[in-house]
């Protein structure tokens, strides 16, 4: 059994009788059935009974569910509310929009807003440039999604996105400072894309495409980079070709081995498998291997489309152009 994780985490509102063994037969039967306890709370008491807010961790749905029917079933035990804590974290939302300035009376909201804004406006129409001192701009990213290949859940659309876009902005004003906003696309067309996103330029100092399907992404990110006067970064690309380059190069300080001199086989050749190679042979790598669904990605494969030609890693005849991507 796999171990458990806070992912899977319940908190059980439980009445048991005051004193004896009640609570380690709680702690007891979590455990045999492979969960963890990480909070015991008492949230009230009498002579009799005790109110016990119990914190779980499980390792599935299904096995938090079953801990909690096994929970039920201790003789002397009331079972209330049982809260999954990740949908708890995800009510409401888990990012909001803050101003930066109080408006406590009438002249905060003169300069915050009208009539002393427009002066800021006819500064900006006045030079354009202005925008990146004056506004949000400057320290702001669109996370932009279809919703076609949102983590390992496929094709789920803007809807089922948006949690993830939310977290993602978390994370870039978590650990950058930045502020990032989700826009979820109600299209998987690669014109609209473009044009929607070359139009909402504007507001953002970057565009972070996050979760597009393959090959569109490679298009739309090569469109858009040509199209605007701002960064664009396609996450699932060259955020994981970062970090996969990070993590070899530290193994390799470890087992005292250079680039040039190792084997890399990869598994995977969409989006993050195509990028990640592009980085790893621009990084030195020299031999290397890659295999999707179908076996070796080589250039004499007929199941592959928008593939460009590209230098190949030396000594390694089945090395796949980088922008080969299976056919659906």
């Amino acid at each position: 059994m796999s171990a458990p994780s806070v992912s899977y985490s319940i908190t059980v509102r439980l009445e048991v009788p005051a004193g004896g063994s009640a609570v380690s037969q709680l702690t007891a039967t979590v455990e045999a059935l492979g969960g963890s306890v990480t909070a015991l709370d008492v949230v009230h008491s009498d002579a009799d009974r005790l109110g016990i807010d119990a914190t779980l961790s499980a390792t599935s749905t299904s096995h938090a569910d079953e801990i909690a029917q096994q929970l039920r079933d201790i003789e002397g035990v009331t079972l209330g509310k049982v809260s999954d804590r990740t949908f708890l974290m995800h009510l409401g939302g888990k990012i909001e929009m803050a101003s930066k300035h109080p408006i406590r009376n009438r002249d905060d909201l003169s300069m915050i807003y009208t009539p002393g804004v427009a002066r800021v406006c006819m500064a900006i129409a006045e030079n354009p440039e202005d925008a990146r001192r004056l506004t949000v701009k400057r320290n702001s990213v669109a996370v932009v999604t279809d919703g076609s290949a949102v983590l390992g859940l496929g094709n789920i659309g803007p809807m089922a996105s948006l949690p993830v876009m939310e977290g993602k902005a978390a994370l870039f004003k978590r650990f950058a400072g930045i502020d990032a906003w989700p826009i979820c696309l109600d299209t998987q067309d690669t014109d609209e894309i473009v044009a929607i996103v070359k139009a909402i330029a504007p507001g953002f100092a970057g565009i972070n495409l996050e979760d597009i399907s393959a090959p569109r992404c490679f298009e739309i990110e090569a469109r858009l980079r040509e199209a605007l006067d701002i960064p664009v970064f396609h996450d699932d690309q060259h955020g994981t070709a970062i970090v996969v380059l990070a993590a070899l190069t530290n193994a390799l300080r470890v087992v005292g081995k250079g680039i040039g001199d190792v084997r890399v086989v990869m598994s995977g050749a969409g989006a993050a498998g195509t990028a990640i190679l592009k980085l790893l042979i621009a990084a030195g790598v020299k031999h290397t291997v890659v295999a999707d669904i179908h076996g070796v990605v080589h250039a004499s494969r007929e199941d592959l489309v928008d593939a460009t030609p590209a230098p190949r890693c030396a000594g390694s005849p089945t090395t796949p152009t980088p922008r080969a991507t299976p056919a659906p």
